[in-house]
């Protein structure tokens, strides 16, 4: 450890190891969304990459730019290649983020944030909800909410199936989609004030949010940890789409049809690997909130 005035680094790289860093992060970022883009200017809807990017409002060029996060030095020789970072300072050739600099009026709402991801991670993860999340929120509507999108229903067998199966939701924000015909139905009644006590390390959702709240707290949080949940979060989005009842056979996004006994044990499977790959992704971030907010 390294003492920069009272800032105490965790660690310091060099000038070459964190340009490789920075050069390799946009790198992946652009192989990971430069179809997207070039999609997306020619008008061209995609339901995981639009889903990700205007429902968490993280731009593209966001995503690109590269931060070391909180308590990583940057030896440097010209102040000039640095990433623009207004809360960088330096200090006797080393950059760093200055922790003085973190708005106090976040400081709230950071420890809120921490708290959450730390309550989710002590719980037990509850499988077994089948993305029926999806469906709840076209249970007996007219149009639904993607109607650009065809069902793989017809109306009147998707409200029979929604009626089959118990409802187990855990996570408000997709709650607040279901229809006013299915919020009853719900196992459990949840509300954005017991936001935090209702969500569980097993929800889709759940581990999806792990990139909303990384890039929320950008750049205190390193871009390392935040392309790491973004990459989960679309690994979540597209199984939560292919659970759906959309038909996305046109964009590549075979469907599993938790309909069916086998596409039920499928979704198990895919809803037990994306917990797994979360919980690495949630205790670097507890970490780093940690540290922001001591």
């Amino acid at each position: 450890m390294i003492t920069q005035s009272h800032i105490t680094l965790q660690q310091v790289l060099t000038e070459q190891e964190w340009q490789i860093r920075k050069t390799n992060h946009e790198q992946r970022v652009d192989k990971l969304i430069g179809d997207y883009l070039k999609a997306r200017s020619a008008h061209k809807k995609q339901p995981v990459m639009d889903f990700l990017f205007e429902y968490y409002a993280f731009r593209p060029s966001a995503l690109r730019r590269w931060s070391p996060g909180l308590e990583v030095g940057l030896e440097v020789s010209d102040p000039n290649q640095l990433p623009e970072l207004s809360e960088l300072v330096m200090e006797d050739g080393v950059a760093f983020l200055n922790q003085d600099l973190f708005p106090e009026k976040r400081i709230k709402s950071t420890r809120w944030i921490l708290e959450m991801l730390q309550n989710t991670q002590n719980k037990k993860p509850m499988f077994g909800c089948f993305g029926m999340h999806e469906w709840a929120m076209v249970y007996k509507v007219d149009k639904p909410r993607h109607d650009q999108v065809p069902l793989r229903m017809e109306p009147k067998e998707l409200a029979e199936f929604v009626e089959s199966r118990t409802l187990v939701c855990t996570h408000f924000d997709a709650y607040r989609f279901f229809t006013p015909e299915a919020v009853p139905m719900n196992k459990f009644e949840l509300s954005r004030q017991d936001f935090a006590n209702t969500e569980q390390p097993g929800c889709i959702h759940s581990n999806m949010d792990l990139y909303k709240w990384a890039h929320k707290l950008y750049p205190w949080i390193g871009s390392d940890l935040i392309l790491e949940a973004f990459e989960l979060a679309c690994e979540a989005r597209t199984i939560d789409m292919m659970a759906s009842p959309y038909d996305l056979t046109d964009h590549g996004l075979e469907p599993i049809k938790i309909e069916t006994e086998s596409g039920r044990i499928e979704y198990l499977k895919v809803q037990e690997s994306i917990f797994e790959k979360g919980k690495p992704v949630r205790e670097s971030l507890i970490n780093a909130l940690s540290s922001l907010v001591i």
